[in-house]
């Protein structure tokens, strides 16, 4: 082996040593683990999906001591868990997610229950600045990695070429390979569920589904968008009803923007857009109306 290899090699296994101090394995069962990554003193961060249950769990930390957490709230939208662990107390020192490119090397970094840290090569294949994910969750900037994660990795600190952590790995939205949910995303989770123990989202109280537009109503309505979203349920005392929306309305726009997907609708969910009014344009009986519906938080939020 040339030189310049084994130098790469060692600084592979030099960063995979560096950021196991700051992973975690995470079991609930009798057999096989999953990984966590120490975000903050006393707060472990893990792959939503990969959590198996909600009680009765152990995280052995880098220096094989065993200890007990809890799970402080879930959030399936982004697949971030949040552990509380007070002997977990190695906390990462957070890199930039943005420093990533297509091309560039990085690390999965996790950790088995009995044989320490565990490593997986990728390559980042794609970035894009922001990307919606199913619900309405905005993924900013959007990193997706060519490597195929054991169980044992899901959960694990994503490490870029500096050695830094930038990321959480989790396989779930990115089937073949692991998307890298970046730091301001997994901040934005680990926050609201320190504070509320639970993700609030928006509700407007109707029940949509996506449907295509006759050509002769979109010529009409010199719009060229090809589907919008009818109103199939409203919620008695919900925010559209109150805002007078009924079945069957055709909903085209919101705040200025066309809706053609439920995506646009949850776009406009999120925790923060609680208290504010959109916006609505619908068409009923082929003319347009517009309805201000005032965002409320959704009962029993749990997914």
């Amino acid at each position: 082996m040339s030189a310049e290899w084994i130098e790469v090699s060692n600084a592979l296994a030099e960063a995979t040593e560096k950021a196991g101090a700051h992973v975690v394995a995470i079991h609930t069962e009798a057999r096989g683990s999953s990984s966590g990554v120490i975000w903050r003193p006393g707060v472990i961060v893990t792959a939503e999906h990969a959590l198996r249950r909600d009680e009765e769990i152990q995280v052995t930390l880098a220096d094989g001591k065993i200890v007990p957490a809890k799970v402080i709230g879930r959030d399936p939208s982004t697949d971030v868990a949040v552990l509380a662990c007070e002997e977990a107390r190695a906390a990462a020192a957070l890199g930039i997610s943005e420093s990533l490119r297509p091309g560039n090397i990085a690390l999965v970094v996790g950790r088995t229950r009995a044989s320490g840290p565990v490593a997986a090569l990728a390559f980042v294949s794609l970035v894009v600045k922001e990307r919606r994910m199913w619900g309405g969750t905005s993924v900013a900037p959007y990193v997706r990695l060519d490597v195929a994660l054991q169980r044992t990795g899901v959960g694990g600190a994503v490490v870029d070429a500096g050695g830094q952590i930038v990321a959480l790995a989790t396989p779930k939205f990115s089937p073949g390979g692991a998307l890298a949910l970046p730091v301001s995303v997994v901040n934005r989770v680990v926050n609201a569920l320190l504070e509320k123990g639970r993700i609030s989202r928006g509700y407007l109280g109707v029940g949509l589904q996506p449907i295509r537009l006759p050509e002769n109503l979109r010529q009409v309505l010199n719009r060229k968008e090809k589907t919008a979203a009818i109103v199939l349920e409203v919620q008695p005392g919900g925010p559209a009803h109150k805002a007078g929306v009924v079945i069957g309305d055709i909903l085209i726009g919101l705040n200025g923007a066309a809706v053609q997907r439920l995506e646009d609708v949850q776009a406009h969910l999120h925790g923060e857009e609680i208290g504010k009014t959109v916006k609505a344009e619908f068409l009923r009986g082929g003319e347009r109306r517009d309805a201000e519906i005032v965002i409320t938080e959704r009962p029993n939020t749990g997914e």
